[in-house]
């Protein structure tokens, strides 16, 4: 049997701060490495795996846009991997092509592996 823990947390404004720029990174890796692979499926008709949109980010975003940094990569890296997720359901099990993230949207949450697997959310209401 598994328990499932939830923890309400009350970060301070240093602590707010980054937790949005947490968020922010995350949306924004998801969407340009959703639209990497977009652009190198038109282009060239090749697919890319996980591990190359991990590599775009790493050596490519993250030169161009210094900001990124300053997150936690493991993140960053969580974020590309949902993304893959996504555009592999899309295939295999007929879902919805994946959509872009929105700023707008009240459903904000990431992962992180620096401490097995916790998932921070927003706090914007209910927890899923």
């Amino acid at each position: 049997m598994l328990k499932a823990y939830r923890y309400r947390i009350y970060p301070n404004k240093e602590q707010e701060i980054q937790l949005a720029k947490t968020f922010g990174c995350c949306r924004f890796v998801y969407n340009q490495t959703l639209a990497y692979r977009n652009d190198a499926y038109e282009k060239e008709k090749k697919s890319i795996s996980k591990t190359g949109c991990n590599n775009y980010c790493n050596r490519e975003l993250k030169k161009v846009y210094e900001w990124l940094k300053e997150v936690d990569k493991f993140a960053l890296t969580n974020a590309i991997y949902n993304m893959d997720s996504a555009y592999q359901k899309f295939f295999k099990e007929h879902a919805g092509y994946p959509k872009f993230k929105s700023k707008h949207d009240n459903h904000k949450s990431y992962t992180t592996n620096f401490t097995n697997q916790i998932r921070i959310y927003e706090s914007t209401g209910s927890v899923p």
